[in-house]
């Protein structure tokens, strides 16, 4: 399938399109707001010429921000226009950057020539960054056309995503020799991009930005005073985040279990998605657990089994409040989310067995003693268990953890060091 195919498909499934927007605003009433700016209509008024970034949605746009401050920093004199797909990608760029006047916002339009054409006129960017692996073919086309460098930052592509990438090669290969800048992660991301016909001396592993994550020693501090508040410095705390449907009945299986074994257990569930916060209290409730939500300002009690982080913007904080951390995605095949987020804390780390998103970071992470695996509950809550007896081995994996993070940083200046070369070519 090439460009002109795929282009003629995507007008053909638009009515798909409309009714999974439909579908999703139902859920999510976001969904049915600014609905014009996917089709490049009612777009809010832009400050032409800068750099545009795109992070689809909550976890690139936290992944881009160091990476926009450093832009910003860089080139005070450009507007920057970051763009995303989701409604809470929305709010969190708009929490991020509400201080930041030359920041500018909007929905990426979707891949449509048409659309990728009016984006572009009202936006004019000299420069366009995509976060991870948010390929469109049309965007990017646009761009090349009008002799825009497209860079692909913090770049990964799993084995599954190549394979996905590869049955369609007519489309593929051109889409990444017309980009300017592809930044890796890993040498093993490297060659699956130039296998997937990129071209060699665009490909640079730079490492993962996510490494530079740095911790505001106030996060640390407000976490301590809220669980003093709670009156739990001693009580064991522990964190399943960013979880997705089917990973919430095991998590709370394995909190039955340990609640067996320390009653006075508090377990913080965060679901990875808005839409899922209501359904998810619901659940606990039914399952007999006293359930807090985050939003509505109650204090957590003795009696409290589940906090439920209901609340946008706060992952960071939600794990400082924890003694042990299970990232999510990690125990069905969604592909776990970022474990160095934890791991930056000075948390212990468990994902279970499906990482293919961070496959290479969990296996530093695993390698050097700060992760876990684990299958099932049972596996779930004896991790947890022994963390919360054997402090000492906390202690050892949380600083194995720490030393992982702080050997590899530095991708976010060599990042940036490659943009420049885009921008003052």
């Amino acid at each position: 399938m090439n460009r002109t195919l795929y282009s003629c498909l995507f007008y053909l499934a638009l009515p798909l399109v409309a009714l999974r927007l439909w579908l999703r605003a139902r859920k999510a009433p976001a969904y049915a707001k600014r609905v014009g700016e996917r089709f490049s209509y009612g777009l809010p008024r832009m400050q032409p010429g800068g750099i545009w970034v795109h992070a689809v949605s909550v976890g690139e746009s936290i992944a881009a921000a160091p990476m926009i401050r450093g832009l910003l920093e860089r080139y005070p004199q450009l507007p920057m226009t970051v763009t995303c797909m989701t409604p809470t990608g929305s709010e969190r760029i708009q929490a991020l950057f509400a201080d930041e006047p030359r920041v500018q916002h909007c929905y990426l339009p979707y891949d449509l020539p048409c659309a990728a054409k009016r984006f572009l006129d009202r936006v004019q960017p000299k420069l366009a960054v995509i976060m991870e692996t948010e390929l469109w073919p049309n965007h990017i086309h646009a761009c090349a056309q009008r002799g825009i460098p497209v860079a692909l930052a913090n770049a990964r592509l799993s084995a599954r995503s190549a394979k996905g990438y590869a049955r369609f090669a007519r489309l593929t290969a051109p889409m990444l020799a017309e980009m300017s800048l592809i930044a890796v992660q890993t040498e093993t991301e490297a060659e699956r991009f130039r296998s997937l016909g990129a071209r060699a001396d665009t490909v640079q592993v730079t490492g993962s930005i996510k490494f530079d994550l740095t911790i505001d020693p106030q996060l640390l501090a407000r976490a301590a005073a809220l669980r003093e508040q709670w009156g739990a410095g001693e009580r064991p705390v522990w964190i399943a985040a960013s979880t997705h449907e089917g990973e919430d009945e095991v998590v709370l299986a394995a909190h039955r279990q340990l609640l067996a074994s320390y009653p006075n257990a508090l377990l913080i569930l965060v679901p990875r998605h808005q839409e899922r916060f209501g359904p998810m209290f619901e659940l606990c409730q039914r399952q007999g657990f006293a359930t807090v939500r985050r939003s509505s300002g109650e204090p957590v009690t003795a009696h409290t089994a589940v906090l439920l982080g209901d609340t946008m913007g706060e992952l960071l904080f939600l794990y400082a409040l924890a003694d042990s951390a299970l990232v999510g995605g990690s125990l069905v095949a969604t592909g776990g989310h970022n474990p160095l987020e934890p791991a930056a804390l000075g948390k212990p780390v468990i994902m279970g067995p499906h990482r293919f998103n961070f496959l290479e970071i969990s296996a530093m992470l695993r390698d050097a003693g700060a992760l876990r695996e684990v299958d099932d509950a049972e596996g779930l809550a004896e991790a947890v268990r022994q963390l919360f007896e054997l402090p000492q081995d906390a202690q050892r994996m949380a600083q194995a953890g720490l030393k992982v993070m702080q050997a590899n940083q530095g991708a976010l200046k060599r990042l940036l060091d490659g943009l420049d070369r885009l921008i003052t070519h």
